[in-house]
This record gives C-alpha cells, sequence and structure tokens, in this order.
C-alpha cells in the first residue's frame, strides 16, 4: 500500500512537472528563425593564438569592462557592471572614478569637446562632462522609450549615432531579448545641436555595436541575433538606404568600431552554439519550454576570444583568435595608436595588444 502511494505521488508530481514545463507563462513571444549553416572555424576563420599575449589592465578594479575609450591624454576607460566609470592611466595604473551612472554603460565615445557620450543601457543616452556631472541626452525615439541603450559613435559633424537592442526587455533580459528572437531594436542618429532623436533603421535583431565609416557616408551597425552586420547610408545616391555589409558570422558579433583607416574591428563574443542554431531557433513552443528551466540549464556563451578585422567592403581582412580564452567574451575593440583596447562583459580586466 505504502508503495503504491509513493508511485501516486511521483506520478502527481511528474505532472506538475510537465504542466509546468508545457504551460507556465513565459515573458517571451518566440518567433521561429532557420539560421544559416554556420561557417566552418576553417579559412579565413581558421583557429589561432594571435589573442593568447593580451595584456590586463586595471585588473581587479571592477567586473565587465563592456567598452573602452581612450582620450587625447591616452588615458583609459571602461564602463563596469555596477554602474562606474573607472578613468587609468595609459599604462592602466591609477584607477579613478569619472562618474557612477547608477545604470549600466555599455557603448562609450568621446566627443569634440571632450565629453564621454555614454550608451548607459537603463538610463539611454548620456554626456559625462571631464568633472563627472551627467547630463541626459535621450531616452526614446518616436514616442518608444529605450529598453537597452547599447553602443554609440559620433560622426565628425557631431551627430551621435547609436543602438538600441530592444524597445522591449533590459540589459539583464538579453537572454530573454535573443530567446524570442523579434526585431525589436533599432539604430538612432541624435542631433546635439536640436536636442532630437530619429530612427534610422527598426525592426532589427538585437541591435549592437555602431561605428561611422571613415568618409562618414554611412554607419555600421551590428545584428546580434542574426550573425550580420548592416550598412545604413548617410549621404550619395543611396541615402536612407540600407544593405547587408557582413553576413553569416561564426559567432555573435557585439561592439563594432572604425579605426579611421580602413578597417572595422569586430569581436564574437562567442562562437555560434549548434543547439541554439539546429533545435531551438527553429521551433518557438521548444524556447518556450526551455524557458521555464533555471537560469543555469539556459544557454550560455561560450568562453573563447575571438576577433575580426573587416575592410569597407565586408571583407574579413584580420583574424585573432584564443580558444584558451585568455581574455574572453570580447564585447568591444578600439585601436588607438598601434593598440588594440579590448572589452568584456566577464573579465575583472581591459585588454590590450598590438595591432596587426
Amino acid at each position: 500500500m505504502t508503495r503504491r502511494y509513493a508511485l501516486v505521488g511521483l506520478a502527481g508530481l511528474v505532472t506538475l512537472l510537465l504542466l509546468y514545463l508545457l504551460f507556465w507563462p513565459v515573458p517571451i513571444d518566440p518567433i521561429a528563425w532557420t539560421p544559416p549553416e554556420a561557417p566552418a572555424l576553417e579559412g579565413i576563420y581558421q583557429p589561432n593564438r594571435l589573442l593568447a599575449s593580451v595584456e590586463r589592465l586595471g585588473e581587479g578594479t571592477g567586473i565587465g569592462p563592456e567598452d573602452v575609450a581612450v582620450d587625447s591624454q591616452g588615458r583609459i576607460y571602461g564602463g563596469m557592471e555596477d554602474g562606474r566609470i573607472i578613468r587609468f592611466l595609459p599604462d592602466g595604473s591609477h584607477p579613478e572614478l569619472l562618474a557612477d551612472t547608477g545604470g549600466r554603460p555599455l557603448g562609450l565615445h568621446f566627443d569634440e569637446t571632450g565629453n564621454l557620450i555614454v550608451a548607459d543601457a537603463k538610463n539611454g543616452l548620456l554626456s559625462i562632462a571631464p568633472d563627472g556631472s551627467i547630463t541626459v541626452l535621450s531616452t526614446e525615439a518616436d514616442g518608444v522609450p529605450f529598453a537597452c541603450t547599447d553602443d554609440i559613435d559620433i560622426a565628425v559633424d557631431g551627430t551621435i549615432y547609436f543602438s538600441d537592442a530592444s524597445f522591449k526587455f533590459s540589459f539583464e533580459e538579453f537572454t530573454e531579448e535573443l530567446m524570442e528572437h523579434r526585431p525589436n531594436g533599432r539604430l538612432m542618429a541624435y542631433d546635439p545641436e536640436t536636442k532630437t532623436t530619429r530612427v534610422l533603421m527598426d525592426s532589427l535583431n538585437f541591435a549592437n555595436g555602431v561605428a561611422v565609416a571613415p568618409d562618414q557616408t554611412s554607419v555600421v551597425v551590428v545584428e546580434t541575433g542574426k550573425y550580420r552586420v548592416w550598412r545604413y547610408w548617410l549621404s550619395g545616391p543611396r541615402e536612407g538606404q540600407s544593405e547587408i555589409l557582413i553576413d553569416n558570422l561564426p559567432g555573435f558579433p557585439d561592439g563594432i568600431s572604425s579605426n579611421g583607416k580602413g578597417t572595422f574591428w569586430l569581436p564574437l563574443v562567442s562562437p555560434r552554439l549548434a543547439d541554439v542554431d539546429n533545435i531551438m531557433l527553429p521551433r518557438p513552443f521548444l524556447r518556450k519550454i526551455i524557458m521555464r528551466l533555471p537560469e543555469s540549464m539556459l544557454p550560455a556563451a561560450e568562453n573563447y576570444g575571438f576577433v575580426l578585422g573587416i575592410d569597407l567592403e565586408g571583407r574579413v581582412v584580420h583574424n585573432l583568435q584564443d580558444p584558451s580564452a585568455s581574455f574572453s567574451q570580447i564585447t568591444s575593440v578600439q585601436e588607438h595608436e598601434g593598440m588594440l583596447y579590448l572589452g568584456s562583459l566577464v573579465e575583472d580586466a581591459i585588454g590590450r595588444l598590438p595591432a596587426p
């Protein structure tokens, strides 16, 4: 009798578990997408160890310097996960607090007057003066508030181009955004003269890195959720039009930057995940079930070092990797005076190595 009751109890628990996995509400409304087959890590993507010698600057000062900026004096800036923006001397020593946004600073870029313009995931587009005072520039476009202001670049005329990864999910909910896989991201332009924000591109699947081309005729934006980079034309015969610059990347692209000399630096946070591509993305209902699992069981980025150099036509001209991940999950690359500065969401340091 006791054994029968135990079996009945076990069956009840199994039934409850199945009901939970199948029907418990989740905050995503996913759609199906079948990505193209991921390119093999060979040829232009052949693994190497060119990132294995990364120097670690400011180690232990803070976690997750997602983007890095360097000022006219060579001082180095990183935005940490706790909201602080820390400034280091050119050798990475003597950390000091520039400002605390109270949010999550992501993209960083200096304007021509020395203000640090910040894409803060929680607080929108910010300007931080040299004395650390913070001014909010923009928090919405077309009446739609930003939910995850992500990356930034500034044109010669002062226009600030930036992305909102999602108008639906916050930075802490980036897993939900990627699992839902709807086009919730936008590329925008902020005019500092009129203090207005306009939308250049919408319907992007996790809009991420932003970089203005050296000749100022176009701006590129990373679409992380679809493993590609777009170019939006700012002037010329195709003004207002967009096209894919590079598609079907072998990993999750994040920030992008221009070195001003014909190369876009593009980090891949992680190689693509076969189970996500082949099993999860084509099956929306399965993703809803997966989102009911504990966080520890959800798909996660692979620790891997991966940076590409892309020319102005979208051709891969540099391939820097480190499978051993001595500096992992790279989210940004900035070139300054012959050096590459690397940001990451998980490292407790800023990376640096000579540019190839």
